[in-house]
């Protein structure tokens, strides 16, 4: 596998590689053609429905951040596509970059956390759906399609599912499309969704089959870990992995959840399992060569295989016994093949970041360190790849080195609600990692409590839960004298960051000292 390079000493040559990477503005529109319209505020949300109002059109809110890797992929093979940029005349687009001011205060009034979450409303504002970022790009202008013409909340729709009322074909597909991992609760609580998604799976039977199908695999895919699915429908299963047509409609279930169906459906190693694993690796590789997907997709497929082959694994294990060579290899060509090909900011942010976690999982922990270093100087959020270089470190028992790049990426990260969660990571890896070392765990916490006092947006959505984090970090941390000292310093500091808040904002002030008395 070549490289185009690999840093050496990234102390120096980082610094210069970053000098000349390519750069995006901070909130850059998530793509072009389309009329987005940039949302930091209420006022700004405020406008946009009264335009969608004055002008009877729906709302398309994208929530996002400039290093996520799934949002990078929605620019590179939707934002950008002509049907959607045709289509976006239809509605009034919104955009809201996490780190923009105000942004995750809007996330908390959306009930948006994950990134991309991508939702539509009627002109009224109610929310008609969320789409799913999961699916290929062809997909989800489907499910867009059918919310653009459908304008019934899907909130009714579900509700009238579950009554046992009538649902045409449309209404089942906005059903088994939805965005259920971006859901956060909105339509059903987790611990329902899994008896939820088979009771609509078998309610949708005869009024859209690939509905049904998607449905069902989803029921099955949120099973609890160990629990086992429905033998009897085993048969059905490897139906669908052998039929190629079916098996491409259902590209993202099947590739993102291979690992978890195989073991629901064969729970204990075996013949069975041997045979499905089998059946569901012949798909998947017929995945990983469908040019019509993405290569982003057809790299989940290359992953999906390798779950497969370290079925029998430990989950977080990371040196797998020996994987069959020619999967190696094909990772290594594979991946060796994107980081040379790939010129697009956006695909790069994406794939490169996919492509060197697919080598970690398949214990290619140095051509993923190396492929990492080498997209460094051509990654618009490099940050984000320090932080995996710290995790290949974590992983592999590299204390020191997996802190030198978490403390990099700290150091080098942008926006606000960004640099609390990066530094919410660096400072749960000190703690595990150096939990000896109270002045620099000290330090690291008061630079945190510092951001956070400057930034109105702190003690909500991402943000809130980065300092969160970093409270219950330091309470189980605070086992002496010498820690429980440093503790003090900062619970004096960030009493001071919550006296300062405006008084009006009754929710901030009070997540902010509600941190102050949290118990771990």
């Amino acid at each position: 596998m070549k490289h185009l390079f690999a840093l050496a000493a990234p102390a120096t040559a980082l610094a210069a590689a970053l000098l000349f990477a390519p750069a995006l503005p901070a909130h850059a529109a998530p793509g072009p053609g389309v009329s987005w319209q940039a949302a930091a505020a209420d006022a700004d949300i405020d406008r946009a429905f009264a335009r969608a109002a004055a002008e009877k059109k729906p709302v398309l809110l994208y929530w996002g951040a400039k290093w996520c890797p799934p949002c990078n992929q929605l620019k590179a093979t939707l934002f950008n596509r002509a049907d959607f940029i045709d289509q976006s005349k239809a509605f009034v687009a919104v955009s809201i970059d996490g780190d923009a001011p105000g942004a995750q205060k809007l996330g908390t009034r959306f009930k948006v956390r994950g990134y991309p979450t991508l939702i539509l409303f009627n002109p009224a504002g109610s929310e008609i759906t969320r789409l799913p970022g999961e699916a290929d790009a062809a997909q989800v202008m489907k499910v867009l399609q059918l919310g653009l013409s459908s304008g019934r909340p899907v909130k009714a729709v579900l509700a009238d599912a579950r009554a046992g009322k009538k649902l045409n074909a449309n209404e089942w597909r906005l059903l088994g499309f939805y965005g259920w991992e971006t859901d956060e609760q909105q339509l059903l609580p987790v611990a329902e969704r899994p008896a939820t998604l088979a009771q609509l799976a078998r309610a949708s039977e005869g009024a859209d089959a690939e509905t049904a199908t998607r449905l069902w695999l989803k029921s099955v895919g949120t099973l609890a870990e160990g629990k086992a699915a429905d033998a009897a429908q085993l048969p059905r299963l490897r139906a669908l992995l052998a039929d190629a047509a079916q098996s491409r409609a259902q590209m993202d279930v099947l590739t993102n959840e291979a690992r978890d169906l195989v073991r629901a459906f064969t729970p204990t190693a075996g013949d069975a399992r041997t045979q499905l694993s089998a059946d569901f690796d012949a798909t998947l590789k017929r995945l990983n060569a469908d040019t019509s997907l993405s290569r982003a997709d057809r790299l989940s497929a290359l992953q999906g295989r390798i779950e497969l082959a370290r079925l029998d694994t430990a989950r977080d294990e990371p040196h797998p016994k020996a994987l069959p060579a020619a999967l190696l290899a094909e990772a290594r060509e594979q991946t060796a093949r994107a980081n040379r090909e790939i010129t697009d900011g956006y695909e790069r942010q994406a794939v490169i970041t996919q492509a060197a976690h697919l080598l970690g999982r398949a214990g290619l922990w140095k051509d993923s360190d190396d492929l990492l270093k080498s997209a460094l100087a051509r990654s618009h959020s490099p940050y984000y790849l320090m932080s995996q270089l710290g995790g290949n470190a974590k992983k592999q028992g590299q204390k020191a080195e997996a802190l030198r790049w978490y403390e990099e990426a700290f150091n080098k990260s942008e926006g606000p609600a960004t640099r609390l969660q990066w530094g919410a990571n660096y400072l749960g890896a000190l703690v595990e990692l150096a939990p000896e070392d109270t002045a620099r765990i000290e330090k690291a916490a008061a630079q945190l409590f510092a951001e956070a006092a400057k930034d109105p947006g702190a003690f909500y959505e991402r943000s809130e839960r980065s300092l969160k984090k970093v409270a219950s970090l330091l309470a189980d941390w605070n086992k002496s004298p010498a820690q429980a000292a440093a503790v003090g310093r900062l619970k004096s500091q960030l009493d001071g960051v919550c006296g300062q808040l405006d008084g009006s904002d009754a929710k901030a002030r009070a997540a902010c000292q509600g941190l102050l008395t949290r118990k771990g």
